[in-house]
């Protein structure tokens, strides 16, 4: 069981890590196009640029090539660009202001506040005239490369996001699907039980006609009558119990009183109620086997010998009640699987109890169950809460 514990965590941490380098490499991946995009628009401005430069310049006289250079300069659409002259004020005229919104074309603060964080982006590209008179093409990002920049960021969210409820969804599943098998199979148990049940009651009548006041006759009447409660304990699992407010000091006291005389005498077995009444709407039947699972797993932890000592208490609107053994304890992991279906320490566990005790307290009961305290070789104290009424 360990081991196949163990190799299940490690398939976890295979899964996870692939995962997480799935998305690692997504966003790097989406991090080198951009880079890629960003240097093509870095060319298609020194492009544009010397466009720019030649149509200014006399040495070409060609009219195809001075056409070609007019078409590249108009091919920008979506970098914003503005020519300055060598003193880095905005040149008037078409073709020396491209892409630029209509609102900051007529406010020359603004204007000159773009230019700075124009320059701020990227170094201008300064165009050698013949007269001397040079001249700085200013420039930035386009408004989908500006754009894109946080799309890495906001692609790995999305996809961690999908991750995450996809394993909570199927973990959610994974869980629906144990407890119907746990309730199949607890109601089959039941139906198992009844069988057998029913001979032995006859018998136990025939014995009774032979010899009322026999102490054997006597206790096997009360094993009899523990199987019943063990039958229907089993048969009502999967459906919705009916909780009334009862004295849960009594239920305490009745397990109590069974187990007592049922478990090794080298056990100290005490049981602390305090004085008054204590009502808290439960189920005695499911309650008890949670209690009984709990006391039984408390003296296999001793291995039949120790201290065992369960109390009752209120505190903060909630009835507690504290299962305290003095057995072999629980290390950090064994604690934190103690709950789990099919989880057990023990050889010839089937690690079924405890999961369905955590399933009666917390789905039937509204309440809470849990290992309180716990160290190797000191022991363990096992916590029940349920609400007051």
């Amino acid at each position: 069981m360990k081991r196949r514990s163990i190799f299940s965590k490690l398939n976890n941490w295979v899964i996870y890590i692939l995962l997480t380098t799935a998305v690692a490499g997504v966003v790097v991946a989406s991090v080198i196009l951009i880079d890629y995009l960003r240097k093509e628009e870095i060319k298609r401005i020194e492009l544009f640029a010397t466009a720019i430069k030649y149509q200014q310049e006399d040495i070409i006289e060609d009219p195809m090539t001075l056409d070609l250079l007019l078409q590249i300069s108009k091919t920008n659409n979506t970098i914003p660009v503005i020519v300055t002259d060598k003193n880095k004020v905005p040149i008037d005229g078409e073709g020396f202001k491209i892409n630029i919104p209509e609102k900051i074309l007529k406010d020359p603060k603004k204007m000159t506040a773009l230019l700075r964080k124009m320059e701020s982006s990227y170094k201008p590209i300064e165009l050698q005239m013949p007269d001397g008179n040079n001249q700085y093409v200013f420039y930035t990002n386009s408004d989908l490369l500006n754009n894109l920049r946080y799309s890495p960021y906001i692609l790995g969210s999305l996809i961690l996001a999908y991750i995450f409820f996809s394993f909570w969804f199927l973990r959610t599943i994974k869980k629906t699907d144990e407890g119907y098998v746990w309730a199949g199979l607890a109601k089959e148990t039941a139906h198992q039980i009844g069988t057998p049940l029913s001979s032995m009651i006859g018998w136990i009548e025939i014995l009774r006609m032979e010899n009322a006041e026999s102490m054997g006759v006597k206790e096997i009447e009360n094993d009899i009558n523990r199987l019943k409660t063990i039958s229907e304990r089993f048969s009502k699992i999967g459906s919705v119990p009916e909780l009334n407010d009862l004295n849960i000091n009594e239920t305490l006291q009745q397990n109590y009183d069974y187990l007592k005389s049922r478990i090794s005498k080298k056990v100290i077995f005490n049981l602390v109620l305090p004085s008054r009444e204590v009502l808290i709407p439960h189920s005695r039947i499911l309650l008890s086997w949670v209690i009984e699972n709990i006391v039984k797993n408390a003296v296999d932890a001793m291995k039949g010998e120790g201290r065992l000592e369960i109390e009752l208490y209120e505190k903060n609107r909630y009835t507690i009640i504290d299962f305290k053994d003095t057995g072999a304890g629980m290390t950090s992991s064994q604690a934190r699987d103690a709950f789990k279906p099919g989880y057990s320490t023990k050889k010839r566990g089937w690690g079924l109890g405890l999961s369905l005790a955590k399933r009666v307290i917390k789905e039937y009961h509204n309440g809470d169950i849990k290992i309180a305290q716990t160290e190797v070789g000191t022991g363990t104290t096992f916590r029940i809460m349920m609400r007051n009424s």
